[in-house]
């Protein structure tokens, strides 16, 4: 065998074994996760400018990310304190309530007693003044809140106390606790009904949900619904709310009006385990962020027929809309970045990285 031969063996060789050194259908992105060819192509693909502001919180980060929906790009990182997560805007779009936490990350079937002890501390409601884009201060005296909601005056706060089981209802302003509400065990979602006289609140522990009545600031009525509870949205005719039950993924329908469920809507797929949820501004489609599922589903609410999006990012979990409803947004927890979906095709657009496990989002017009 001539020279010549040999080494040119020795160079197809070698290109091989440099080919083989990695997935080939692999990239490593900034952020330090893994992308495919096809969320870097999608990463470029045209976003409609919008103008208004999405805001992430990042549970082990501790911040929140600021991106300006212009284009689609991270514009500030406000540091917040431990374990940001439930966000909230008031009425008029001025202020942010978060949910800080200083307990340890228990994940389900965690044994507590190997966790370090929590930073009851870092506990509280981190109030923002979206103008400036600062933290004005934080409202103690809630032990590891998750979620929250604001009352239609904007004077209250209904907060999930996860592991006291409770919901604390507190004033806005000061912080100073009315009510200490028992709720079932692991409360995390808490939303208002669209007329601003209930308050529901998710049991994950218990697979209930309390009707909070706002007048009397008493759990009025309980509702049994699927397994593990998360979030709750309400469709802004009044009518309707719609519950996420991660471990029989499924939806539970519930007349907002009466409190009573109506129906339960199965989500076939792989992995489906329903999170946050969203309803379409002009209340046709619900849309489910489906966590290990990897998927947005959206769902008809007259027919209940489903159609579930191809991978949009790893594990979604907060969702929310464009105020045009035309985009949606997912915090991907493990990947640290967000999705942004065209909300008629479910297609994927672009992934923008933010801090370390994304988890609340929240969309303001400018």
């Amino acid at each position: 065998m001539s020279n010549w031969i040999r080494c040119t063996l020795a160079l197809a060789m070698l290109l091989g074994a440099l080919h083989g050194c990695g997935r080939s259908d692999e990239v490593m992105q900034a952020n330090g996760s893994v992308a495919s060819p096809a969320t870097m192509s999608e990463a470029s693909a045209p976003i409609p400018a919008g103008n208004y502001r999405v805001y992430v919180t990042n549970e082990m980060s501790g911040d929140l990310s600021i991106i300006d929906a212009r284009t689609h790009s991270v514009t500030g990182t406000l540091p917040l304190g431990k374990r940001p997560r439930g966000i909230r805007a008031n009425a008029e779009g001025t202020r942010l309530y978060v949910a800080l936490s200083g307990s340890p990350v228990a994940p389900p079937g965690v044994d507590e007693s190997t966790l370090p002890p929590p930073d009851k501390a870092a506990d509280g409601i981190g109030v923002i003044d979206v103008a400036s884009g600062s933290l004005q201060t934080v409202l103690r005296g809630f032990s590891d809140p998750e979620q929250l909601a604001i009352g239609a005056d904007g004077a209250h706060l209904y907060i999930a106390s996860e592991d006291t089981g409770m919901a604390v209802i507190a004033d806005a302003a000061t912080g100073k606790v009315q009510a200490r509400l028992e709720v079932g065990g692991e409360p995390e979602g808490v939303s208002m009904s669209h007329d601003g006289q209930s308050v529901y609140v998710t049991s994950e522990e218990h697979h209930k949900i309390s009707v909070i009545d706002v007048a009397t600031q008493q759990v009025s009525t309980t509702l049994e619904v699927g397994r593990r509870p998360r979030d709750i949205a309400f469709s802004s005719d009044g009518l309707r709310a719609y519950v996420s039950n991660e471990n029989d993924a499924s939806i539970t329908v519930i007349d907002a009006s009466k409190h009573v469920p109506l129906t339960t809507i199965k989500i076939d797929g792989e992995s489906i385990r329903p999170m946050g949820v969203v309803v379409s501004p002009d209340n046709s489609t619900l849309y489910v962020a489906t966590g290990r599922g990897r998927a947005v589903v959206a769902i008809d609410t007259r027919t209940f027929a489903t159609r579930t999006s191809d991978a949009i990012g790893d594990r979604p979990w907060g969702i929310a809309l464009s105020p045009d409803g035309k985009l949606l947004y997912t915090a991907n927890g493990p990947s640290n970045d967000i999705s942004v979906i065209d909300a008629t095709s479910l297609q994927l657009l672009r992934r923008i990285p933010v801090g370390q496990r994304p988890w609340g989002v929240v969309v303001l017009p400018d």
